[in-house]
């Protein structure tokens, strides 16, 4: 399948026709302006009808204040949400600029123990009614490491560019929620952005130009390396120790450990980033469009890292007749993305761990001699989208029929190669194509009766097929002919034996991948909204939903839903003048969740796993395809039922004093139920795991919405603010068979308990001496001795094992939100958003490893992986006690509360300065057609305020682990421009 390609000469095409449009045209937009405005409603409706009545109140609806995230220079969907929306928890565990995020809403409906548990739990994102298809998990089967998914692993919800986004909402409302359907069981973010419409032609510029700073860092060398490491030896460590300290330490005159520390200058970099973007709307009463293209470079801070993004969109909407409406989008991005060379990731890549005895050295002269290295790596990462909508609508009396034709496609390619001067003498080389694609037709019916002038109901009648399909095929080799032959290539003569044979054409050993899924969604709905006078709204759904990845007994399930909306102030306080508004909102509702998964539908199968212990992932030997049981992945049986999700709300929102105050308050229960979780079994029967339905998941919580116009004085100084506070609390309510805990390697799952629990033993000190251990003490049936750290037997059978780990902590907080501000005074205006997280608890396992630094390099593992940036220490560092690292109960092992932290923070997230022009006298006795002319200075990531002890607390992993491997998210400034025509 071929590329999706931008051209740029047909964007320039494209962008000097329109500006070169008559003015006689501008002349018929003037005179039919009035026109536009009564027939384009009902066009403009049509775009986002799915979701009519979710903002039930102005000033406390769940929406981003696009006005304000447009002057920061965010990248992605996550970043512009983060800490703007009640109840969504934005994890950016990454600063490289491209990598994936995650977006969690009120609460996690699964678990979080490895990278492909968070795919599962992410909203469901609509743009424009599309909603919006992304990678599939499934390529984790076949990986060693879950660090990255293999390929680009860009973040495709980087394709947003705020500049042309009308609106962003968070969508929770059961009854909302069920109209969306099974792809919103997790909640929804629904995108809107700016549509076509008629009269004067819109012309929008915008552009800013800035820098990300490079971090201040107290970098050390081999000299701290050796102080930190004495007291263990002084203490502990026998003549054997000695012998076998680490090799690139014994010797201090060795200036490439020892000499000047001064690598950060080649890793770290003040980088330029920047952004540009033009749209432009018109057109008459018959026909509309909106044309936006943009081009934006994101930079990172450190080893060169970026992302460059291009986008284009159109919109048109269309009246052929008064009583039909046609309305289509079509909007594409590409995403090009610069990676880092960390060693972790380039291991994990390679799957294979080389001699790690010898860390990369911080004396920058040697340091250059490595990056010269990687200067002959080839990494190109690009990602593509394109997705789209057209839909006609026609209206017949009283009835409305709408239909739909929803289309999403995304593909991503890496071509990656190591030269073998960095793989202990052996090349390697990969590469990697993979594309989602979603189809979906929509059909319905509405009808609008009027009983008589207190008494309405509204009748809607639908149905929706979707289509998806997940494809990658991935290759990886080894041990090519020389650096220079950078290709893996097939003998592609289909008359000789080695058709298709990479080994004959390249000399390279080779290891090739391919998947395939694909599901189907059928859904059938009929919903009533009936409304007494202006005062009580009561609605009702009821869906059939079929899906394709479920077992044949549940691939159908009917699912209700309902809500009522009662204004208080129309009723009971019409003529109370101190509240402008007050409504009292609840709903119920059902939803089917998805397996992502097609496995899932076919119970008892075979599987392609002809691997081992170090090397799982293997499908076949000697360019044969092998077949067996599943038995590394795990067995499905007969019996599992797809899963539900239930919600509960009840909201109250009102508005105060001539609306200068609005607020809401909402509390809400979430069950997900039947979910499926793999369960150990006997180790005789040779499976991994057997998967049975069965795990129920509560998150119960209270949000807070509170707007304000503290002061508005047109001629002095006005104050408007407002915050988001949500609380969730997340419970276990039930595992497969009524078992109450289950064990899943270092992880445990206890009813009653939060699904984000950490599983850890209790540190309470030291055995100094041998005197000290209780007499017959064992840790794992290894014999107790001074030294050794003083975990509770709780127990009190003398033995320290699983038994007397606790549950303690959560990966996840339990308060989140936001706090924005806008200060004006004239055309100056200041804006400041904070941001903050509260409650979550993190494992520091960069320092576990640090102080563990015997196990970590006699491991020679992944985790033992000592990058650059490892050169450096932290003013918050802490000291832990000094345990014989010779030990073998692993003093410093990570499954103990030693190394859990607090990792609740509170961030000055952005500042912006600005001044509007277009408001200036001059401006305006100089008869300019500028409706805006803004210039602004934006801030990031000032401030931070935190008890973790890592760098920066929003940098821990989705498990929650810190491991200290990813890079800063960096401080940035820059200077923009936004210009209205």
């Amino acid at each position: 399948m071929k590329m999706i390609r931008i051209n740029a000469c047909a964007l320039c095409t494209v962008l000097l026709s329109v500006l070169c449009s008559s003015k006689v045209a501008a002349k018929v937009y003037q005179d039919t302006l009035h026109q536009d405005s009564v027939k384009l409603k009902q066009i403009d409706k049509n775009i986002a009808q799915k979701i009519s009545s979710i903002p039930k109140l102005k000033g406390t609806r769940d929406t981003v204040n696009i006005k304000l995230a447009a002057l920061s220079p965010n990248i992605s969907l996550q970043q512009i949400v983060k800490g703007n929306l009640a109840g969504v928890f934005v994890q950016e565990p990454n600063g490289e600029p491209g990598t994936e995020q995650s977006m969690i809403v009120q609460g996690a409906s699964g678990l979080l123990f490895n990278k492909k548990d968070i795919y599962a739990l992410q909203p469901a994102v609509y743009l424009n009614g599309v909603p919006l298809v992304q990678d599939n998990p499934f390529a984790f089967d076949v990986q060693k490491y879950d660090y990255n998914r293999i390929g680009p692993a860009t973040n495709l919800l980087a394709q947003i560019d705020i500049d042309n986004i009308e609106s962003i909402s968070v969508v929770k409302d059961p009854y909302e929620l069920a109209k969306l359907g099974p792809n919103a069981a997790n909640g929804a973010i629904y995108i809107t952005t700016k549509n076509a419409k008629g009269g004067l032609r819109d012309i929008s510029l915008n552009s800013y130009f800035g820098f990300v700073t490079a971090p201040k860092v107290n970098t050390v060398n081999g000299v701290y390396e050796n102080n930190f490491r004495k007291p263990f030896y002084a203490k502990y460590a026998t003549a054997e120790n000695y012998a076998g300290y680490a090799s690139y330490l014994k010797d201090s005159t060795n200036t490439a450990y020892y000499g000047p520390s001064n690598w950060n200058d080649l890793y770290y970099q003040n980088t330029p980033t920047y952004s540009a973007n033009l749209g432009i709307t018109g057109g008459g009463d018959r026909a509309n469009f909106r044309f936006f293209g943009s081009g934006t470079k994101n930079a990172g801070n450190a080893d060169h890292t970026s992302l460059n993004r291009y986008n284009l969109f159109f919109g048109i909407n269309m009246l052929p007749f008064k009583w039909l409406t046609v309305s289509s989008a079509i909007n594409t991005a590409r995403l090009d993305r610069f990676r880092n060379n960390s060693l972790r990731d380039r291991f994990a890549e390679q799957r294979y761990i080389p001699d790690l005895s010898s860390p990369l050295s911080p004396n920058a002269d040697v340091y250059q001699g490595f990056l010269n290295e990687t200067k002959k790596n080839v990494d190109n990462n690009r990602s593509t989208v394109l997705n789209g909508n057209l839909t006609l609508a026609a209206k017949i009396n009283k009835v409305t029929l709408t239909s739909s034709l929803i289309f999403d496609y995304n593909e991503g390619i890496r071509d990656y190669f190591t030269p073998s001067t960095l793989l202990d003498g052996v090349s390697y080389i990969s590469n990697y194509f993979g594309y989602s694609q979603r189809i979906l037709l929509n059909n319905n019916a509405a009808y609008q009766y009027e009983i008589n002038e207190d008494h309405q109901i509204d009748f809607e009648l639908g149905q929706s097929f979707q289509g998806d399909t997940y494809k990658y095929n991935y290759a990886r080799a080894y041990n090519g002919p020389n650096d220079f032959v950078k290709l893996n290539k097939v003998e592609g003569d289909a008359l000789k034996a080695d058709y298709l044979n990479t080994l004959a054409a390249s000399g390279f050993y080779v290891f090739r991948y391919i998947d395939k899924e694909r599901n189907n969604l059928m859904s059938f709905y009929g919903s009533a909204k009936y409304s007494y006078k202006k005062f009580l709204t009561v609605n009702a759904i009821i869906r059939r939903d079929g899906t394709s990845n479920g077992q044949p007994d549940s691939k159908w399930v009917t699912t209700p839903a309902f809500n009522a909306d009662w204004d208080i102030k129309e009723q009971l306080l019409k003529n109370n003048e101190t509240f402008n508004s007050l409504h009292l909102s609840g709903g119920w509702g059902r939803v089917l969740r998805v397996f992502l998964d097609d496995r899932f539908a076919a119970g008892p199968q075979y599987r392609s796993e002809s691997g081992w212990y170090e090397e799982p992932t293997i499908p076949g030997y000697g360019g044969a395809l092998g077949i067996n049981r599943p038995y590394e992945s795990g067995f499905i049986g007969y019996g599992i039922k797809v899963p539900t999700s239930d919600r509960t709300n009840l909201t109250l929102n009102a508005s105060f004093f001539k609306n200068r105050l609005s607020a809401a308050v909402t509390a809400y229960n979430r069950n997900d139920n039947n979910q499926v979780i793999g369960v150990p079994v006997p180790f005789e029967l040779g499976y991994s795991t057997h998967y049975k339905s069965g795990m129920n998941i509560n998150n119960k919580g209270l949000e807070l919405v509170v707007n304000g116009l503290v002061t508005a004085q047109s001629k002095s100084l006005s104050w408007t603010t407002g915050i988001n506070f949500s609380y969730n609390q997340n419970k276990l309510k039930a595992l497969p068979g009524g078992v109450t805990e289950l064990i899943l390697n270092d992880n445990k799952l206890e009813v009653g308990k939060s699904a984000g629990s950490f599983w850890l033993y209790t540190n309470q000190g030291i055995y100094n001496t041998d005197a000290e251990v209780p007499e017959g003490l064992t840790f794992n049936g290894i014999p107790v001795k001074g030294g050794d750290p003083k975990w509770v037997d709780y127990n009190g059978d003398n033995r320290i094992d699983n038994k007397d780990k606790v549950m303690t902590g959560d990966r996840l907080p339990k308060f989140v939100g936001g706090w924005n501000n806008t200060l004006s005074y004239k055309n100056f205006d200041l804006n400041f958003n904070v941001i903050f997280a509260l409650g979550q608890k993190a494992i520091n396992q960069y320092e576990a490893n640090r102080y563990g630094f015997i196990n970590a390099e006699t491991g020679n593992s992944i985790n033992s992986v000592k990058e650059i940036s490892s050169w450096q220490i932290f003013d918050k560092g802490k000291n832990y006690p000094i345990y014989n690292p010779f030990s073998p109960v692993d003093a410093y092992r990570v499954d103990q509360d030693l190394f859990l932290e607090d990792a609740s923070y509170a961030k000055l997230r952005s500042v912006t300065l600005g001044y509007d022009f277009g408001k200036a006298k001059f401006f305006k006795k100089s008869g300019s057609n500028l409706r805006r002319a803004y210039l602004y200075v934006t801030a990031m990531n000032l401030l931070t305020l935190t008890k973790f002890s890592g760098i920066d607390p929003e940098l821990i992993n989705y498990n929650g682990y810190y491991d200290g491997a990813n890079l800063t998210i960096p401080r940035t400034f820059v200077l923009g421009f936004k210009l209205d025509l």
